[in-house]
């Protein structure tokens, strides 16, 4: 995706499931010079579809919506798209800025406030400053609580999985393997960020590469050496590690 300079045509996705909020949002943004509004959004599906069709240089993005929320949809954009969260709850603040939004607006909106956003906007595309994807279910979710479902793109398709349904995940390179549901599932993320945004009295890290729910835990194999593992209810093997041997030990009893 090009990154814009001042003068430059930008495309823009509008995203909130008020219809009022989106004509507003409109009528700002198209009163600015060298913005171009590709489509409007009712819903997070709607939009990653959009987004995959128009390729939007900004995604103006509420974060209380039907279906996903702004930051199950901004984790699965293109991170090169800048993002800023349109919102009537100050709230989501700070957390905002920590899945790295370019900006925050709050409403009811002010033509010169979503003005300021749009050039923060072009600022971050001159320095092609992309946000990183890992890290944004741990920074998003409620403080003091844990992830309760996983966003995944497959292509065209969005699957969400309840954590409840997650059977184990896997490291793999820059990916983490997903299994749920007999299927396995690939996600740009760490299994470092994934275990830190999980329950840890319900997921255990058993080894560098995998993280296993000890629901689907049926038994352990081996004496707590190199050669144990984990039998899961599909009867799938994950190879536990001595330390992860310990913890599961711990849990388990």
């Amino acid at each position: 995706m090009r990154a814009p300079g001042r003068s430059a045509e930008v495309g823009v996705l509008i995203v909130d499931d008020e219809a009022p909020a989106r004509a507003i949002l409109r009528e700002y943004l198209e009163r600015i010079d060298g913005v171009r509004v590709l489509a409007e959004c009712g819903n997070g599906m709607e939009a990653l579809k959009a987004a995959g069709e128009l390729s939007p240089s900004i995604v103006f993005l509420d974060i209380e919506m039907p279906k996903l929320d702004g930051f199950e949809v901004l984790e699965l954009l293109d991170p090169s798209i800048a993002a800023v969260f349109v919102t009537a709850y100050d709230a989501y603040a700070v957390k905002a800025f920590e899945v790295h939004a370019v900006d925050y607006v709050l409403k009811p909106y002010q033509p010169e406030r979503i003005g300021s956003a749009v050039e923060r906007a072009r600022d971050r595309l001159r320095r092609s400053d992309t946000r990183r994807p890992e890290g944004l279910a741990v920074a998003a979710r409620p403080e003091g609580s844990w992830l309760e479902r996983i966003v995944v793109r497959d292509g065209a398709r969005i699957h969400v999985i309840p954590v409840g349904s997650l059977q184990c995940a896997q490291a793999q390179d820059d990916y983490v393997g997903l299994r749920a549901g007999g299927r396995t599932f690939l996600k740009t993320q760490t299994l470092s960020s994934l275990a830190a945004s999980l329950d840890p009295r319900r997921f255990v890290r058993v080894h560098r590469s995998y993280l296993v729910n000890l629901d689907s835990v049926q038994r352990l194999e081996g004496q707590g050496k190199a050669s144990t593992a984990a039998i899961l209810s599909d009867g799938s093997r994950i190879p536990v590690s001595r330390a992860g041997f310990a913890r599961l030990k711990t849990l388990l009893e």
